[in-house]
């Protein structure tokens, strides 16, 4: 097979959670463990760090590989899900993985596959490990997909476990409550292995700090002892920056400390990040030199794309992959800070999220394209209009995400903004 019918092939014969919903979620570990047996548990020779929460987990992921690259480590990242390609969750060095290695891998395996009936993600996992091991990373930093505790990726012993943040997302797996959703999180905590909590909440810490506990881990919240505000934003050639200053337990760290992911929510990401960082410090050679090279080239250093991403400059065009409720609070806050004309909305779901909730939190004097993603948890956009029309936000639907942004940006002026966004899927196909 080549590289398109070895993808046809996987996205057919394994079901996929990020196309057709809980149906694909395995509560268990029991197919990840047969694979990684049948792969000789490639997981066991490869250090890894260990990335789960309800938001963030993919930048802190990325904004570490970028550090770990500029220290001179060989990392690799896998990250889901992807925006463009499939091998885009699986890198090193920012490098995705072959076409050859992922058909030789199926090719390779496709009869375990069909005993184990591993699910796309359990099957990636696989993949991902096998890769690593095979070009012999220093690192893998390994995000998680849902949850943690039942995760797919959870059958590593990492030298670190972080927990960026616990919030509302895929309820009707992980739980109704916050606590709920944190002691699934809070499963990836392992027997003496260190675990960085990004955000502090009160009702979570002492889940956390009991977690922590019963596993002999030392815990570490890095909104206790890092803090940051921003300093300025800048524009040099295409690119845009955010400086910050930090301050580690009252006293100034970094001072004008540039990153490129320039979104303000993306403080609380960096924070969790230098909170490893100096946890990692006691085993690898992390200088402060690596960290603001590291922090400056996220984007060039491993490809990430996506989070309050500049597309066009006139009009403004702006993507990002916020999707729940928390991410949709978030990209609110941003865009009160930008100053325009009139903003037009580019929005499509997905049917298993909070749907009600994120259109009541929605401007209601923007004009809205209310499209739908081309995959089966899509929701469909006439749909979606109706149900936004219960809310008094106002457009028109169209086939296809393609078609909106085209209609956007035919209607804007130059003094406008656009917004992409609404799910992963959304951003994927309009960038």
């Amino acid at each position: 097979m080549n590289y398109q019918q070895t993808l046809n092939y996987l996205y057919s014969a394994l079901p996929m959670f990020h196309r057709i919903g809980a149906a694909a979620y395995k509560p268990n570990l029991n197919n990840t463990i047969a694979l990684c047996n049948v792969l000789g548990n490639p997981q066991d020779s490869v250090k890894c760090i260990h990335i789960a929460g309800t938001n963030g987990k993919g930048s802190v992921s990325n904004m570490l590989a970028s550090i770990l690259q500029e220290a001179g480590y060989r990392t690799g990242l896998y990250t889901s899900p992807h925006l463009k390609d499939f091998r885009e969750r699986i890198r090193i060095n920012g490098k995705e993985i072959s076409r050859q290695y992922v058909c030789r891998f199926v090719e390779q395996y496709k009869a375990d596959f069909e005993k184990i009936k591993p699910s796309f993600f359990e099957m990636t996992v696989g993949l991902a490990f096998n890769y690593f091991r095979d070009k012999k990373v220093d690192i893998a930093i390994i995000e998680t997909g849902l949850g943690g505790r039942l995760d797919s990726t959870n059958v590593i012993t990492p030298m670190l476990s972080i927990i960026t943040n616990i919030g509302y997302d895929h309820m009707n797996l992980l739980g109704n409550t916050l606590p709920e959703i944190a002691t699934e999180k809070a499963g990836i905590i392992k027997k003496n292995i260190p675990v960085v909590i990004g955000e502090s909440k009160n009702e979570l810490n002492d889940l956390f700090k009991k977690a922590a506990e019963r596993n002999n881990a030392a815990l570490y919240i890095a909104a206790r002892n890092y803090k940051t505000e921003i300093s300025s934003k800048e524009k040099r050639a295409n690119s845009y920056y955010l400086k910050v200053n930090v301050f580690r337990k009252g006293e100034l760290l970094f001072e004008n400390l540039k990153m490129d992911l320039i979104a303000d929510y993306q403080l609380r990401n960096c924070i969790t990040v230098l909170q490893s960082i100096e946890i990692l410090q006691k085993h690898l050679l992390i200088k402060n030199t690596h960290i603001k090279r590291g922090l400056s080239n996220v984007s060039l250093n491993t490809g990430f794309a996506g989070r309050w991403q500049i597309i066009s400059k006139r009009p403004l065009m702006i993507a990002d992959t916020g999707h729940n409720v928390d991410g949709i609070k978030e990209v609110l806050i941003m865009l009160k800070k930008y100053k325009f004309n009139k903003l037009h909305f580019v929005l499509g779901m997905v049917n298993d999220k909070e749907i009600d909730t994120i259109l009541g939190l929605l401007p209601k004097n923007a004009i809205y394209y209310f499209c739908k993603a081309n995959i089966p948890r899509g929701l469909d956009a006439s749909l979606l209009k109706a149900q936004a029309a219960a809310h008094n936000l106002t457009g028109n639907n169209y086939s296809s995400v393609k078609k909106a942004v085209n209609a956007s940006l035919k209607n804007a002026q130059f003094n406008d903004l656009i917004f992409i966004g609404g799910s992963t899927f959304t951003v994927a196909e309009a960038i």
